[in-house]
């Protein structure tokens, strides 16, 4: 009896899809936006106006807006008696140059005696770019790609140093004035430049400065005005002083600050009045007084730095490169039950029942299943390995963090679970000499076999496999690989043992029609890890992004069953579904590929809470117990633990009688705090679970949840 079964070439073409889709996870991973950065204090987010496109000749804006908590501010240029101005450091393409900051209008805020310059509420930081002839977008990339990474103080009676990483792709071609009129009123707030009248001077007068200037416009006479020098420590901001009006000459007094850091031969000044301003540049004349030691940081700020600098980093694990080794082969041995493997490792055991006597013919599938997984895990951690030290924040799973990936993947298990399922054989619309290439190279399907059991185990952390990961990205690039290849080992390992034991062929049924209903049968746990990968994409794009995903791999699967049809109906009908899937790629396909910029906040009484840097340690720091669950759409032991243990009615009921803080760190997009937070704990996959209390050593849970272990963990704070 001869039975239908799966195209193993057809399966070949798409596993190497898969394999591609990691490659293709490390260039669109730049790609993907993340905008915004949410702290307890600001809420900071790169924007961009091109109102004419990315051109040369154009104006082209980046600006880093941040909004302000009430009573919290940043800083300006100068900061005045204390603080540090907001940082910027840009990664452009080539052709892209980025200018200064635009720095807006700042005023006067006091603390005490103290006297800064800076913002409060919300204000956007523009910085110009140059488009030069040599940017040339990509067919990959046909978007301006930029990247940014920000620091800034932030202060209300303490100070926090913060700093962000962000990401924004800007269409080249059309208009994006979304934000054109942030950008129009952060360029209204900039000092006008103001060509200084004849008599106007600087002159140094003892430890003062006697500023003469006429020019100014007429409606500020009798006025009072502000003045900012842009060059810091020279004028003290907090002495008071005196100014002036002689018809339309104004007059100030400005005293130095004794502890003086720069004599400068011109001294640039922004003058305010109300929500206007101008800018002028008079030399110095006069010899400048000695000046004491520089001034040391103020008291405020200090405390902030020291704290920041020796705060304790929770501690790493410790763990000998023996027992990660043992912990990584574990590890990849439980990687076997995840669900997605499942129909992976089921269609291998199809192979014994084919060929039950062929006990060289299994070895050999053995081994060639085994390299398969052990390269793809090398290679996967080499790509890791790779773009780490090119400075990108990234821990394991970070394929599945761009929506491109995830959406690549789901088309491969839709063509996998349609073949499985009968609708077409390869042999129908491929060339039979590619058919009977494939009937020969019976190794080559087995090694691709174990690429895509790698595809879909990867994502997730097993038990024992934490600590593993974590120390490996600390290692050298070799013993680091040497635990990668073994985890691959671990997950290769039942399947190549049991092709070396001729007794397990033995025992499975003898071919029949059950491998044709079990192959069947097979289609639907495919089409299961496609509407979790659905599910995965819609956590990052929303759910236009899904639903648009959802049509698309409608549209494939149309066309792949009109390729199975005969006669003049097959070409009519699939260049109608061809013409229309193509037309639907390009009218929604970008919801699909899109990327949220932030993730949902928890409504209003919910018992998790968002994490967000710093969010720890101040709760902390008021005595509070805190427990954090690391988690993504796309990790699905972190789904059963949130449906099973951290859903448990007498877990949650003991957390709040400990009165416990819980804070949710979802990693389902890139986001380089928790990855950081991540490592700080010796970890870099999720799930993680961790208690924090004041005084204690940071108590890490064990990756697949328990009940028990949850008690236990709080029996012990």
């Amino acid at each position: 009896m001869t039975l239908p079964r799966p195209s193993r070439f057809l399966q070949n073409a798409l596993f190497f899809i898969a394999a591609a889709a990691f490659s293709i996870g490390s260039q669109a991973q730049l790609s993907s936006q993340k905008s915004v950065v949410t702290t307890e204090q600001v809420r900071a987010e790169l924007m961009a106006h091109a109102p004419q496109g990315v051109t040369p000749g154009q104006p082209v804006w980046l600006g880093l807006q941040i909004r302000h908590q009430p009573e919290w501010h940043t800083y300006w240029k100068n900061s005045g008696d204390s603080g540090l101005p907001t940082q910027l450091e840009w990664t452009l393409p080539p052709g892209v140059l980025a200018g200064d900051i635009a720095w807006p209008l700042p005023h006067k805020i006091s603390l005490g005696k103290l006297v800064n310059y800076g913002y409060e509420g919300t204000v956007l930081l523009p910085v110009p770019l140059t488009i030069t002839p040599d940017f040339k977008p990509s067919l990959l990339n046909p978007d301006l790609t930029v990247k940014l990474k920000a620091s800034w103080l932030v202060c209300r009676k303490e100070c926090i140093p913060e700093e962000g990483e962000f990401t924004l792709s800007v269409p080249v071609k059309g208009s994006t004035a979304l934000n054109g009129a942030a950008f129009d009123a952060a360029l209204a707030a900039q000092p006008q430049a103001l060509a200084a009248g004849n008599g106007s001077q600087l002159r140094i007068d003892g430890q003062t400065l006697q500023l003469t200037l006429s020019g100014l416009p007429a409606k500020l006479q009798g006025q009072t005005l502000e003045a900012f020098p842009e060059i810091t420590e020279v004028i003290n901001p907090s002495a008071p002083w005196q100014q002036a009006w002689q018809g339309a000459v104004w007059t100030a007094t400005l005293p130095l600050v004794e502890a003086r850091s720069a004599s400068p031969t011109v001294l640039p000044l922004v003058l305010t009045h109300k929500n206007a301003g101008w800018r002028v540049e008079l030399p110095v004349t006069g010899e400048w007084p000695k000046s004491a030691a520089p001034a040391a940081l103020s008291p405020a700020l200090q405390a902030a730095l020291q704290a920041n600098a020796q705060a304790p980093a929770a501690p790493t694990a410790s763990l000998g490169f023996i027992a990660a080794l043992l912990g990584a082969l574990l590890g990849g041995l439980i990687l076997n039950l995840m669900p997605c493997v499942f129909p992976v490792l089921a269609i291998k055991v199809l192979s014994f029942t084919r060929h039950a006597d062929d006990h060289r013919g299994h070895r050999i599938s053995g081994l060639a299943y085994t390299a398969g997984v052990v390269v793809s895990f090398v290679l996967l951690g080499l790509l890791l390995l790779g773009l780490r030290a090119a400075g990108e924040s990234l821990g394991w799973g970070f394929q599945l963090q761009n929506p491109a990936v995830v959406a690549t993947l789901a088309a491969l298990f839709t063509l996998i679970g349609l073949n499985l399922a009968g609708v077409f054989e390869f042999g129908q619309f491929a060339p039979s000499s590619l058919a009977a290439f494939q009937a020969r190279h019976p190794v080559l399907d087995a090694f691709l076999t174990g690429v895509l059991a790698v595809a879909v185990a990867s994502p997730c952390t097993a038990p024992f496999m934490g600590a593993s990961l974590g120390l490996a990205v600390t290692l050298p690039a070799g013993q680091a690989l040497l635990i990668f290849a073994t985890i691959g080992l671990g997950l290769a390992l039942p399947y190549l043992l049991a092709s070396f034991v001729p007794a397990f062929a033995r025992a499975l049924p003898k071919p029949g029609a059950w491998m044709d209903a079990l192959r069947k049968l097979l289609a639907f746990p495919m089409f299961g890890t496609v509407a979790w990968l659905v599910w995965v994409l819609g956590h990052q794009s929303g759910v236009d992004g899904a639903g648009a995903l959802l049509a698309l791999l409608v549209v494939f699967s149309a066309v792949i069953w009109s390729l199975t049809l005969t006669g003049r109906s097959r070409l009519v009908i699939a260049t109608i579904l061809i013409a229309v899937g193509a037309w639907l790629t390009w009218a929604i396909g970008p919801f699909a590929l899109k990327t949220q910029t932030t993730a949902e906040a928890p409504a209003a009484g919910e018992r998790w809470q968002a994490w967000a840097p710093g969010r720890v340690e101040q709760l902390v720091a008021a005595q509070q117990t805190v427990f954090v669950d690391f988690t993504a759409a796309w990790c699905v032991t972190c789904q059963y633990n949130k449906q099973t243990t951290l859903a448990d009615a007498s877990v949650l009921a003991e957390l709040e009688a400990k009165k416990v803080t819980l804070l949710r760190a979802d990693w389902t997009r890139r986001d380089p705090a928790i990855t950081a937070a991540l490592a700080q704990l010796g970890r870099n996959g999720v799930p993680v679970y961790v208690f924090y209390q004041q005084g204690r050593t940071p108590i890490v849970l064990s990756e697949i949840l328990s009940v028990q272990e949850v008690r236990a963990a709080l029996a012990q704070l």
